[in-house]
């Protein structure tokens, strides 16, 4: 019996998208890394970058627990001495909800050349619209529960 091994010829991609609203960050973030990275398929190689274009919506309405508002701080360097910057992610998410999304998938996949041409296939949208319409994508059903809105 011989072994079968997929190529980059065998594998179909499609789009998909997914409503962020009241979703926790990190259990959304790991439900994209899983589909981007395409472990949810039968044939998933871990070489290959065989996973789905995925499309966020509503990234402002994202929910984190706990004190994380203001307790999670976002750390970057300017590049210039003494020049490290904090933000905290009730600040991000008010600068810039679509960044907040992107960090957390991005630490939840590979950081190697793979983890970087598979964050390209993420879309991110602060709002419900998004330009993507022509892609045909369908609704990803999501495995955890939306919090609850107090």
């Amino acid at each position: 019996m011989k072994t079968c091994s997929i190529t980059p010829a065998h594998i179909s991609k499609k789009w998909v998208t997914v409503d962020a609203s009241g979703m926790p960050l990190g259990r959304l973030a790991s439900e994209i890394a899983r589909v981007l990275r395409g472990k949810n398929k039968p044939y998933f190689v871990p070489h290959l970058d065989c996973g789905d274009n995925v499309i966020v919506t509503n990234a402002d309405k994202v929910s984190l627990s706990g004190g994380k508002w203001d307790k999670k701080l976002y750390y970057r360097h300017t590049g210039y001495i003494g020049g490290i910057r904090e933000i905290s992610a009730r600040d991000l998410l008010a600068r810039n909800p679509e960044r907040l999304v992107e960090y957390a998938v991005k630490g939840m996949l590979p950081k190697t050349k793979l983890g970087r041409k598979v964050i390209k296939n993420m879309r991110v949208f602060a709002g419900p619209e998004h330009n993507m319409s022509a892609q045909a994508p369908v609704e990803m059903a999501p495995r955890t529960k939306k919090v609850e809105e107090k």
